[in-house]
């Protein structure tokens, strides 16, 4: 699988991918912002450990096509697709999870990838249906910041089980995750709820919280949208660290382990699992 730059072949692409037959993918989980600069990545790459140390099999599709990090987080040696008798296939972290992005396409990590819409379109596509993933309990998808063509695909082509929504304590965040949470709503997507990233800084020195883009809106921007609010993250310059070595799979993040258990419940399909277990159906 290559990385066209056929513009015209864009429209060609069949309903249904090589491997899309192949995979058995239990929930989908999009993580979406709508502004840059706010840690989506890193929630969408937080939310990856914690599920797949709780015992899941989990992937992550970075659908970030012109700006993709997952792989920088994940793989500190770099990697390339393998392949296998019935296709390509995700390369997998040191944890086991597994990961698709463009960076694994291309000959340098910092290529730019200058894409119009339609061919950013085509290669989510790709990544969903001629991937062979094999059978996952999640497969988180890291969008790029905004509500255009990424956004659009992955709402319309993915079998989503809804959104998680990220923003910051700043009121230019909030607004625009709220014009994140009017598309998702529009395309009846279900957001599964709203975590606020980047709420506070704990000084290690003295033990007082900082709280230093402003007092959280968080919890306030969820009732306005009337969809759940999953907590707050801290600030934390260890994360920097372990991110730029490609070992975000350390990281010790407890306060992130109660959201992930959250909004792992709040799935349609566990949802659908609870009610079944409780009504005694087959």
């Amino acid at each position: 699988m290559k990385p066209t730059t056929d513009e015209q072949k864009v429209g060609e692409a069949p309903g249904n991918g090589a491997a899309e037959d192949l995979n058995k993918i239990h929930r989908v989980i999009a993580v979406m912002s709508g502004k840059g600069g706010v840690g989506k990545s890193l929630v969408s790459g937080l939310l990856a450990v914690a599920l797949r140390q709780a015992g899941h099999r989990v992937g992550i599709l970075d659908a970030d096509i012109t700006g993709p990090s997952i792989p920088k987080m994940f793989l500190p040696d770099g990697a390339r697709l393998d392949m296998s008798p019935l296709g390509p296939t995700p390369p997998q972290t040191k944890g086991g999870i597994k990961v698709m992005s463009i960076n694994l396409l291309l000959e340098q990590e910092d290529m730019a990838v200058i894409w119009r819409g339609p061919l950013v379109s085509r290669a989510i596509k790709q990544f969903w249906g001629d991937i062979v993933w094999g059978e996952l309990d999640y497969l988180i998808v890291d969008l790029p910041p905004g509500t255009s063509d990424a956004s659009l695909t992955v709402m319309q082509s993915l079998r989503m089980s809804g959104i998680l929504l990220v923003t910051s304590p700043q009121g230019l965040a909030g607004m625009v995750v709220r014009k994140a949470a009017h598309m998702a709503q529009q395309m009846q997507t279900p957001i599964l709820g709203l975590v606020e990233n980047m709420s506070y800084f704990d000084c290690p020195d003295t033990g007082k919280r900082y709280e230093l883009f402003g007092p959280s809106h968080g919890e306030e921007t969820a009732q306005n949208l009337s969809v759940a609010f999953l907590g707050r993250l801290a600030i934390d310059p260890t994360i920097a660290k372990l991110c730029d070595s490609g070992r975000l799979e350390e990281y010790s993040a407890p306060t992130f382990v109660p959201i992930a258990q959250k909004l792992a419940e709040r799935t349609p399909e566990a949802q659908e699992s609870s009610f079944t277990q409780m009504h005694g159906g087959s």
